[in-house]
């Protein structure tokens, strides 16, 4: 079968490659690959700026259809068509897996990290980790579960965004604008989108589309002082930093409310980042961390989706074979697209 392959460490060392098709094992079914969503975790990989272990297959925003099973699959059935939690080899045996937590278990190894992942013809996966979608879902409504589950459990399951609540979004890329959609159909009653000119042109477009009209450029308008007048001086509720850019994400105390929330979600690339620390605690600032999905934040994502109240499939800007893979990927990289799918 094709296959996208990170071959081994460095930046690049990305190639479509003939790869043995995948046999399930006890507990696994095989997966015929329908799409699979490129994520930062993807550009990371190539740039080497990720925990990764080569060779390895990318990708682990797939969905797709069972076609075979191995041994004592208790519930799916071949014709199934599927989303997939990334959160293979937890051990099941540390503290985290025992309260729950298998996401940041040590031992976890993603797909398209740390084992063979979904960019890919077929992926055989433990049936543990598979949810089923409606009949009605399409594939690239499914394609955007795994990035939204993300979004469910860090603003929603983890910093409690309400109704009513003002939130600002820092950073919108396809996260960012999944978040700010979110917030939106939670019944936040303001979503500020900040955001520098390279997003105007895209970004800011697709969020006009979407319904999201409070957007401020950083180079024409002072966030702080935007925020702030919006709220009568008072400050958001929330501020979901997606953007992983140090500038920003220094800004974010001023951004808030006493007692606000900064819900972390972007990473930096490994870039350092410097912090007015008091900022932080004459705000009394809860900053929430966010790594990966709760279980229990995947029924609520395919819900959000399938009912139409999170419209994520609109984020996809293009589609393309595995072999076009470098052409997606270089207009991820330069702000030429909000989300990219490949495909077999």
């Amino acid at each position: 079968m094709k296959a996208l392959v990170k071959t081994q460490k460095g930046v690049g060392y990305i190639e479509l490659r003939d790869m043995p098709k995948p046999a399930p094992a006890e507990g696994e079914v095989l997966i015929r690959v329908a799409a699979c969503g490129i994520c930062g975790t993807d550009i990371h990989v190539k740039h080497d700026t990720f925990p990764y272990w080569p060779p390895v297959i990318l990708g682990h925003e797939f969905t797709g259809e069972v076609v075979g099973l191995g041994a004592n699959i208790k519930k799916l059935r071949v014709g199934d068509r599927i989303v997939a939690e990334p959160h293979t080899r937890a051990c099941g045996m540390c503290p985290l897996c025992r309260t729950g937590n298998i996401q940041i278990c040590p031992d976890k190894r993603s797909p398209g990290w740390g084992i063979d992942g979904g960019m890919a013809e077929f992926i055989a996966y433990p049936e543990k980790l598979l949810h089923t979608i409606p009949a009605s879902m399409t594939y690239d409504q499914a394609v955007m579960t795994e990035p939204l589950a993300n979004i469910v459990t860090d603003l929603l399951e983890r910093t409690g965004v309400q109704a009513g609540d003002t939130v600002v979004v820092q950073g919108p890329g396809p996260i960012g604008l999944l978040a700010a959609l979110t917030a939106q159909a939670v019944g936040a009653a303001e979503v500020i989108v900040i955001g520098t000119p390279g997003d105007v042109a895209l970004r800011f477009k697709k969020a006009k589309e979407l319904g999201l009209t409070n957007l401020i450029n950083v180079a024409e308008t002072d966030p702080v002082q935007a925020v702030l007048d919006l709220t009568s001086g008072r400050g958001a509720d929330v501020v979901v930093e997606c953007s992983g850019a140090p500038k920003a994400i220094a800004q974010s105390p001023r951004l808030i409310r006493k007692m606000g929330s900064i819900c972390v979600i972007g990473l930096t690339g490994g870039k350092k980042v410097e912090l007015e620390w008091d900022a932080f605690a004459f705000k009394v600032a809860r900053v929430i961390f966010n790594l990966s999905t709760f279980t229990t934040s995947w029924a609520k994502a395919i819900n959000l989706i399938a009912s139409g109240r999170v419209p994520a499939e609109k984020l996809i800007t293009h589609k393309a074979p595995l072999a076009d893979w470098e052409a997606v990927f270089a207009a991820i990289e330069n702000l030429q697209a909000i989300k990219g799918v490949l495909g077999p």
